[in-house]
């Protein structure tokens, strides 16, 4: 069985995020969809919001794809430990512009050196959903704008109850 891990933050999960889950699933048997703890990036949604936001975006893209098997798995350890713990052989990581690559150039180096035996694959975000960003959906939320063309409409709802309870 190939199991691929696709982590991220997801705070929130992102129209750009939904785009590369809803191709990887196409390339493994199991996508198991890392949402990390990472205490450093102080996240707006605690770790339960934002677990469930991913699954429920996840259910729905296994259902339009025939009943792939998506997991949702929260972590907080090394990205390649949790790579083994899950069984995954594949790491799968978004890529929006050159400074992601930067970034996940550097990642990938670190993780061979610590398990050889775990790929990397990169993705390139759609065209259309490049410029989408959590800090940045997050920010104009924050602000006010309509985030409605980054995020799905369960989740401009949940930023909406979260920065503007009232309004």
């Amino acid at each position: 069985m190939r199991i691929g891990l696709y982590p991220g933050t997801f705070d929130p999960i992102t129209l750009g995020h939904v785009d590369i889950i809803q191709r990887a699933v196409q390339l493994v048997d199991r996508l198991v969809i890392g949402v990390a703890i990472n205490r450093d990036k102080g996240p707006m949604f605690r770790l339960e919001e934002r677990v469930a936001m991913v699954e429920a975006e996840c259910r729905a893209i296994s259902a339009a794809c025939g009943g792939a098997e998506i997991v949702v798995h929260p972590f907080e350890n090394l990205l390649i430990d949790c790579a083994r713990d899950v069984g995954a052989g594949v790491i799968i990581r978004g890529l929006r512009a050159v400074a992601d690559f930067e970034y996940e150039f550097q990642m990938v180096g670190m993780n061979r050196a610590l398990d050889s035996s775990i790929e990397t694959v990169f993705m390139m975000a759609d065209a259309r959903r490049q410029a989408i960003a959590s800090k940045l959906v997050k920010e104009i939320a924050r602000l006010g704008g309509d985030v409605s063309k980054f995020v799905t409409p369960a989740v401009h709802e949940a930023l909406r109850e979260r920065l503007h309870p009232q309004g």
